[in-house]
């Protein structure tokens, strides 16, 4: 993140009372007063509408994880608290940016790529729940800021930011004065609600940690890390781009998330004959189908059955002319639970239709079918496209684009 990392820091008392906290204070670290976070600055660079931006980072600190608050239902009409103690004194990684975002959209793709480096890292198991947590803090410009906890997704972030702002905007225009203050977001009412007024920095009253040395990393430390750190998701774009051929866009999209971007170098290094053409087919369907079926099942590829090698042969039967772009779509659901591609086919026995006979019988009836649209056609050639999507509609996608377009068009000259 091209943080600065001090080389000399040490942790901080934190003091606050509350019930996920019953010492009383926190340890962690405080970059005033003598102190010094364990890394200043830095940035990451967020893509928004082909817009890129740097968001910059304050700094990186280390402390300790207070306990869980659980409520039964909603905290507003829960009538008891419990407190969760497992987690309490676990690392914690605090990333805190400089107030540069400007929007709810940028937020959620922020995190986005914050989460993306984690998980090339590997330094947390994403998975766990818990252990990726965003606390918002969002102001209108020359007033109080609010900030927003219990945020479990970054949808979740994006949707309580744009309602933030409504209930703000609305509050000033209703002449109210906004106060700092901590909210919650209830996902189940879309709302949040105001937990307690919040304290200012001084209330905290940080003071060293006497109970723990001073810590020293060395530069040599410094560098045997950054030898030891594997490939990160922008060196990993800037690689696909040059072995792939594949566009910026379509390379910073497909390393978000690392295990989409191993399956995709796997099933793409898997085929000599691939080009060009193939391996931005792979790339397409890996972004568009494959993660539209994970996300509306809410799970990830590794979890799924298919393998490299069922997207590489569905690729070649396209390729090869054996099925439709528009057939294949139809073989997600079954590629996803492990079946090949080619007991598919031998299931549904659908492959492209290329029989120049029956394909112009087809022609013929939907020419005399649709009079109006043979009509439409002298005047604008683009009626073309409505009379060919109706043959496709006779065959059920089976008929061969080319073949039926060539067809269509000697017959509609004749």
């Amino acid at each position: 993140m091209e943080c600065d990392i001090n080389n000399q820091f040490w942790f901080f008392r934190k003091n606050y009372h509350y019930p996920d906290l019953p010492k009383g204070f926190q340890i962690s670290q405080y970059n005033k007063a003598g102190g010094r976070a364990f890394a200043d600055g830095g940035k990451i660079t967020i893509r928004l509408n082909n817009h890129k931006k740097d968001i910059n980072l304050n700094r990186i600190h280390l402390e300790e994880d207070p306990a869980r608050l659980v409520h039964k239902g909603s905290i507003a009409s829960s009538p008891f608290t419990l407190v969760d103690y497992n987690r309490s004194g676990v690392c914690l990684i605090e990333i805190v940016t400089d107030p540069v975002i400007s929007s709810p959209e940028e937020a959620r793709e922020f995190l986005k790529q914050l989460k993306s480096i984690v998980q090339y890292t590997g330094i947390s198991n994403l998975e766990l729940e818990g252990s990726v947590r965003v606390d918002a803090n969002i102001s209108i410009k020359g007033h109080a800021r609010s900030e927003v906890k219990n945020i479990n997704s970054f949808k979740e972030v994006e949707r309580a930011l744009r309602h933030e702002i409504i209930r703000q905007k609305n509050a000033i225009k209703r002449g109210k004065v906004l106060t700092q203050e901590t909210r919650h977001w209830d996902d189940k009412r879309k709302i949040t609600i105001s937990l307690r007024s919040k304290e200012f920095e001084e209330d905290y009253r940080y003071f060293p940690e006497q109970d723990l040395v001073p810590i020293e990393i060395d530069e040599d430390f410094v560098q045997k890390v950054e030898e030891y750190l594997p490939e990160m998701p922008n060196e990993r774009a800037q690689r696909l781009r040059r072995e792939y051929m594949l566009s910026e866009f379509d390379s910073e999209n497909l390393v978000l998330d690392k295990r989409i971007a191993d399956f995709y170098e796997e099933g793409a290094n898997a085929d000599p004959t691939f080009g060009s053409t193939e391996y931005k087919q792979y790339c397409n369907w890996l972004m568009n189908n494959i993660s539209g079926w994970l996300n509306e099942h809410t799970t990830t590829i590794d979890k799924t059955k298919i393998t490299p090698k069922h997207l590489e042969d569905l690729i070649k039967y396209i390729r090869d002319g054996k099925i439709t772009t528009k057939i294949a779509k139809g073989f997600v659901d079954d590629m996803m639970q492990g079946i090949s591609i080619s007991h598919i086919i031998k299931e549904r026995g659908k492959t492209r239709l290329s029989d120049e006979q029956i394909i112009k019988k087809h022609c013929r009836e939907v020419i005399k079918e649709n009079p109006q649209i043979v009509q439409d056609y002298v005047k604008n050639p683009k009626a073309l496209e409505a009379l060919i999507g109706r043959v496709m509609a006779k065959t059920k996608g089976q008929a061969d684009p080319t073949l039926t377009r060539d067809l269509m068009l000697a017959l509609l000259k004749k």
